[in-house]
């Protein structure tokens, strides 16, 4: 490669001349011939040249142009003809692709159409439409991946008018699997049938949802439900929360008092410890609910248990259980005995669905930076290309395209 080529990424390319003004213009042509495109022989013979004019890159502040020598080829063997191919520079273009790509990561990267029409010299349309080309480029390889090991199902607000969309996120490599509109199994079931080696998913972690536990056992079969460890707590504290309002509404009410109990105990001071203590002393029942909630959630943070942990634990939790059934907190007890397996789960894996709702903090980023998305497919490439595993490097925040 020669010097020229060097600095301009251009293989086999000698300068004639150079002027700057506003603009750089760069002269050049080939120094060799290349092999025929159709049968690779060397005996070739220039028949006509023509000039080409192609915006390159940027050097500086200023657009670097190359005007070439286009040589028009004749092959003495197979008597076709071919013009002379440039590396990096597609036939008919007014444009590299190094050009085109330097276009696309400012756009991508935060700078407005109107300000890379400024200082590449092209129109904000022709910025759309490339911006538009890379994207369903690395959109079409993202889709053709398999299904992931480790799945995480979760939904997330879309629009008032279409409702809720249903995130698929791969635990194991921390990217967005896929996004469909829909949180019913109405709504997924032709993408659901339709989805390639679904045998190969082990495990999927999801909230308490009786939807989605549906639709893993309809159509993930060889996949183990585990429950996700945060909603189980919430759910536990929100039924303690409604038992301690119908027991004491004025204390509920209390925001320092409210504080101390969401709190685990093992993370109270011992000021706060026995103020709280204090208080529950004049509400026996209440108390014992207390203290069954803090078991409970004790036995929720327990993690990577073996067969013989196990199997002394899980008695102790059922007669927990069996005593929440004849208790204020029956209702509560209703509903972990119903996902007593995914809860049990938790014991094994560690798996959940933290994953997937950070996931949603960045889809709620680019539909806002969006100023939102009319079309669901448009926000399904922008999710995709921002938050899938194969594109790496791109940091930088969703524009305007709705």
């Amino acid at each position: 490669m020669s010097h020229a080529g060097t600095i301009l990424g251009i293989s086999e390319l000698g300068i004639e001349r150079v002027h700057r003004h506003d603009f750089i213009e760069v002269w050049a042509k080939p120094t060799k011939k290349p092999l025929c495109k159709h049968c690779e022989s060397r005996q070739l013979r220039i028949k006509a040249t023509h000039k080409r004019t192609v915006k390159h890159t940027r050097q500086g502040n200023q657009v670097l142009t190359l005007h070439l020598k286009v040589p028009k080829y004749h092959c003495r063997c197979c008597g076709r003809y071919f013009r002379h191919p440039f590396v990096g520079i597609r036939p008919r273009y007014r444009t590299s692709e190094c050009f085109r790509l330097e276009v696309f990561e400012a756009h991508h990267g935060g700078v407005t159409q109107r300000g890379i029409s400024r200082t590449h010299r092209i129109s904000p349309t022709t910025v759309e439409r490339w911006y538009q080309s890379h994207i369903s480029q690395k959109y079409k390889e993202i889709i053709s991946r398999p299904c992931p090991e480790m799945l995480g199902i979760d939904e997330h607000f879309f629009t008032r008018k279409k409702g809720y969309a249903t995130t698929f996120v791969d635990l194991r490599h921390r990217s967005v699997f896929d996004v469909k509109l829909g949180r019913s199994e109405l709504s997924l079931r032709s993408y659901l049938r339709h989805l390639p080696n679904k045998e190969n998913v082990k495990l999927i972690a999801m909230d308490l949802s009786e939807t989605y536990r549906g639709i893993a056992k309809r159509y993930f079969p060889n996949a183990t439900i585990v429950a996700d460890r945060f909603h189980v707590v919430r759910l536990i504290n929100h039924h303690f929360l409604k038992a301690w309002q119908q027991h004491h509404p004025e204390g509920r009410k209390n925001r320092g008092l409210l504080s101390l109990m969401r709190r685990h105990q093992w993370h109270l001071s011992e000021k706060k410890n026995s103020n709280l203590q204090r208080y529950l002393a004049d509400y026996p029942v209440l108390k014992t609910l207390y203290e069954v909630k803090q078991k409970l959630i004790r036995y929720m943070l327990l993690k990577t248990m073996n067969e013989k942990r196990m199997e002394k634990t899980l008695p102790r939790f059922l007669d927990l259980l069996e005593q929440l059934h004849h208790s204020p907190l029956r209702a509560l007890a209703k509903t972990l005995t119903s996902w007593l397996q995914p809860i049990i789960a938790i014991w094994r894996f560690t798996r959940n669905n933290g994953i997937t709702e950070g996931f949603h903090n960045k889809m709620e980023m680019i539909s806002r930076r969006a100023y939102g998305f009319r079309n669901f497919e448009n926000y399904r490439i922008r999710v995709m290309t921002h938050c899938a595993m194969p594109v790496t490097g791109w940091d930088g925040v969703i524009n305007r395209v709705r």
